[in-house]
């Protein structure tokens, strides 16, 4: 009795484990995927075949669909396959089938990574074609060894591209990009906008009767000119917005306008009509180089003077624009001021603050710190909320403010803006009021650095 049911035992095939099967396309390009059967049906159908061809080892196929059309394999960022490892991190998958390696990943860094997840998560990783798993150290081998060479395909493609547009370059040919006032685009050739062309021209004809880029700002923006408006290749709308002095700027240096083509500094003949003759852009070229010697001399004078003492610090809530350093020189004289930034790529129209005097902005700073330092209200709260330790003694914190202007005296023009950025947050300016937002807690450094504990009281 017991002998016929052990024997019955031995006899009955063990139940064969369930594994479900995804499966994952994806094509590079869009194109072809309007057909009734593409590239991305074919690979699934030869996913589907090999799932099927292993149902005697439970492989079965989910229902779920996992297939990126148009995308590049470069990259992760592909909506099927951020589906597809987020439903392996819920446990749904145990197999993933593709049609070959390289559609998952062309970079050997983006894969190492995809692999780890599928480890992490006991999912096996199938190439159809090239007939392996991840589940043997063979397969692993094999799988590296074929995503080097994707890779390294994927790169030869890149730099026959680059080469390629670099020949063309130097050919003349237009190959993309923001296409420049004056000209339009079609099939990789620039033509001539009479209207904008004769706008090119009266730009470099006012520089050069005066060379201000700030009043020519001025004069187009006045009189209703705009930047130049197209519809890119993804099909977005550009331009169209006011001149600022940077987009003027790049009109008045391209080659582009006397017919030349441009690429990694290298100087092409184009095959495009100019629109500038090559005398006007010698000329602009010329007044651009001497003003360069001006704002050379400009920068070492800025280098050598005294700091800004409120770099970075001010704010003008009109337009939104932060106030940097800026001086004329008049007669020998030095007078500086911080101006909007918006006035220096427009024009002072862009600002109703403008610029603001450093001697009258710094100064009421000071005075609005020596104040805050030596009121009650501060002391006390400096001693009750930044000094938890009480290494102060109430006594000392009014001695150490009491002096602030003999305090001041003594620091360098370095040492004040320290101590100005470690006391004001932030600066904002509007015509009716300066507001100053302070730095409570900095305070206590200021005791600190200056204080008992290097022995250099603020009233020394």
């Amino acid at each position: 009795m017991s002998r016929k049911a052990k024997s019955s035992f031995e006899t009955s095939p063990a139940p064969l484990q369930k594994l479900r099967c995804a499966i994952y396309t994806r094509k590079s390009t869009e194109e072809g995927l309007d057909q009734e059967y593409n590239s991305l049906d074919a690979q699934r159908d030869a996913g589907v075949a090999y799932i099927t061809s292993q149902r005697h080892e439970g492989w079965d196929l989910i229902t779920d669909t996992y297939d990126d059309g148009g995308f590049s394999g470069g990259n992760i960022e592909r909506p099927a396959l951020k589906r597809l490892l987020d439903d392996i991190r819920a446990g749904k998958i145990d197999i993933v089938v593709v049609y070959k390696v390289d559609r998952i990943s062309r970079s050997l860094t983006d894969f190492a990574n995809i692999i780890q997840i599928f480890d992490q998560h006991n999912v096996s990783f199938v190439s159809v074609t090239q007939n392996f798993n991840t589940t043997s150290s063979m397969g692993r081998l094999t799988l590296n060894i074929l995503l080097s060479f994707a890779q390294f395909e994927r790169e030869v493609i890149g730099e026959r591209i680059r080469d390629k547009f670099a020949a063309s370059r130097r050919k003349g040919i237009f190959m993309g990009g923001a296409v420049p006032l004056g000209y339009r685009a079609e099939n990789r050739k620039l033509h001539i906008i009479p209207e904008e062309a004769a706008l090119v021209r009266h730009i470099y004809k006012r520089y050069i009767e005066k060379p201000s880029i700030t009043q020519l700002l001025k004069e187009l923006n006045d009189a209703g000119h705009r930047t130049k408006h197209y519809i890119s290749g993804t099909g977005k709308e550009r331009g169209g917005n006011l001149f600022d002095k940077q987009y003027v700027y790049h009109i008045l240096r391209n080659p582009l306008y006397i017919g030349k083509a441009v690429h990694k500094g290298n100087v092409y003949d184009g095959q495009h009509a100019p629109i500038i003759d090559q005398d006007s852009f010698d000329k602009v070229q010329v007044i651009f180089a001497e003003n360069i010697s001006q704002r050379t001399s400009r920068r070492n004078l800025m280098r050598n003077k005294t700091p800004a003492l409120l770099r970075g610090l001010v704010k003008c809530t009109c337009c939104n624009s932060v106030l940097t350093p800026t001086f004329v020189k008049r007669k020998s004289k030095i007078y500086w001021y911080y101006t909007a930034t918006v006035v220096n790529r427009r024009s002072y129209d862009d600002c109703v603050i403008g610029s603001v005097p450093a001697g009258e902005i710094e100064p009421l700073v000071v005075s609005y710190i020596r104040q805050v330092l030596q009121s009650p209200e501060t002391i006390t709260g400096t001693h009750g909320k930044l000094i938890d330790d009480h290494d102060f003694a109430l006594e000392d914190i009014r001695e150490q403010f009491s002096d602030f202007d003999g305090f001041w005296a003594t620091l360098l023009p370095v040492e004040q803006q320290r101590i100005v950025e470690l006391l004001v947050r932030g600066i904002t300016i509007n015509p009716d009021e300066v507001k100053i937002e302070l730095r409570l807690e900095g305070f206590r450094t200021l005791l600190r650095k200056y204080g008992k504990e290097d022995d250099h009281a603020l009233s020394a």
